[in-house]
């Protein structure tokens, strides 16, 4: 598996290697144009010159050239000069080379593509030929001339070499800003890592440097030290947990083997043994609902339970009766709250109808058991697509630091302790909540009551 550093190593050599090229094709073909450009324009000059001279003011007599010599009208080289007469017939023609001396035949083949406002221009080789249409005296003259462009093909090719040589030595530049380039750009993220390999499950309240806390790094950074908090929060509260409920455990355990060790040594008639065996069934059952407790809340998590529509007024209902029925002097008032027209089940929730009904009872059992007077349970929308179930007492309430640790297993506010109970219900309520896609709030406070409220995708 490649490095993300030599993916970052070849995508960068790739991009400016790439754009390198392009540039150097623009240069060589643009360079290419313009000597091609620059010598056919001087091959036209040339042809009108020429012409002019030789048409407009000899009027190619024939005495007068034959006196020209080579080197009166040559001057590229490999020139040669050709003149046609209206009818096409070679009037002049005058090379450079001894093999070009004789009548040209390439000419002929371009005759029919010269006009007055388009020359013709073709290339054979290294000769490149131009020609044109040379009006004069009233008739129109086709003159060719050819040669070759030494000094731009000389300057071209420099041009050329130094393409090539430059292109070899920004190679060797880009591997090493390249390399530079990666280097930089992954030094957070090495210290980074370097960070993250010491810290372990004994310093867990370390931090990762968050550098400028701007770019997309320290976002990376703070995203991981939020990752942490929360790392740590949970085995805070995993070491929490396992504190309480070994507290909790080991203290009727304990009762019951006193009152067993007790009834063994001491109690020697049915009516004392009868009392000691029955102080060892309330521990024992103290214990069991405990376990219970702690199998519902490791069955809360669980998310593979089956799905299906679940009417949420009818899984209050049934918890109310459930709570008076164990509150008979507690007075419950339930109120429900409009619904929308667009909805097509009135408080109808997707999810497992037991466990929304644990949740519920979970919440009107605390509500009664904190609580002397009336307990309000009111069930509306608090959207078209949010149902909101709200809990509320008038019972002792809780200060702000136990506010947000109520819902920590086997957590238990300091005005509470004296009710039976384990800490149980709230982070029960809670996990069922979350696991049907909800939110669960508390808002407390200390001498005038708790309101809990309940949020759920409605259907």
């Amino acid at each position: 598996m490649m490095l993300i550093r030599n993916k970052l190593i070849l995508r960068f050599m790739a991009l400016v290697i790439a754009i390198q090229l392009c540039l150097t094709a623009f240069i060589y073909y643009y360079s290419a144009r313009a000597r091609e450009l620059r010598f056919y324009h001087r091959l036209e000059a040339k042809a009108e010159q020429t012409a002019s001279l030789l048409i407009r003011r000899l009027n190619l007599r024939p005495q007068v050239l034959r006196s020209f010599r080579k080197k009166d009208l040559l001057t590229m080289h490999n020139e040669r000069i050709s003149i046609y007469d209206p009818q096409r017939r070679l009037v002049f023609h005058i090379a450079e080379e001894k093999e070009d001396e004789g009548v040209p035949t390439q000419d002929t083949t371009y005759f029919s593509q010269i006009t007055r406002k388009k020359p013709a221009r073709f290339q054979k080789g290294k000769i490149e030929t131009l020609g044109m249409l040379y009006r004069a005296h009233g008739q129109s003259y086709l003159i060719f001339v050819a040669g070759r462009d030494q000094f731009g093909r000389r300057e071209f090719d420099t041009l050329r070499s130094i393409l090539l040589g430059g292109n070899l030595g920004a190679l060797v530049l880009i591997i090493g800003a390249a390399w530079y380039f990666a280097d930089r750009s992954l030094k957070p993220l090495s210290r980074m890592v370097a960070e993250v390999k010491g810290i372990t499950a004994t310093n867990l309240r370390q931090r990762v440097n968050e550098g400028n806390r701007r770019d997309e790094i320290a976002q990376l950074a703070m995203t991981f030290n939020e990752m942490l908090g929360g790392l740590e929060q949970a085995f805070e509260a995993q070491k929490s947990f396992l504190s309480h409920a070994s507290h909790e455990l080991r203290t009727p355990l304990a009762n019951v083997l006193g009152t067993l060790e007790t009834a063994s040594a001491y109690d020697t008639e049915l009516p004392a043994a009868k009392q000691s065996i029955d102080s060892a069934v309330e521990e024992i059952q103290k214990i069991i609902d405990l376990t219970n407790g702690l199998l519902a809340l490791a069955k809360a998590d669980d998310t593979s339970f089956r799905r299906a529509q679940a009417p949420l007024d009818d899984i209050v209902l049934q918890a109310v009766d459930a709570c008076s029925a164990r509150y008979p002097g507690r007075t419950v008032q339930v109120e429900f709250g409009a619904w929308p027209e667009a909805v097509e089940v009135a408080f109808g929730v997707r999810g497992n109808a037991q466990l929304l009904h644990t949740a519920v009872l979970n919440l009107l059992d605390n509500a009664c058991k904190y609580s002397d007077q009336a307990v309000g349970v009111m069930l509306g929308y608090e959207t078209p697509q949010v149902v909101q179930l709200t809990v509320t007492d008038a019972g002792p309430g809780l200060p702000a630091h136990e506010v947000a640790r109520v819902l920590e297993p086997l957590y238990r506010g300091e005005n509470g302790r004296d009710k039976p109970g384990y800490g149980l219900g709230l982070a029960i309520t809670q996990k069922i909540v979350q696991v049907h896609g909800g939110q669960l709030s508390i808002d407390s406070e200390e001498g005038k009551g708790t309101r809990v409220v309940v949020r759920l995708p409605a259907l």
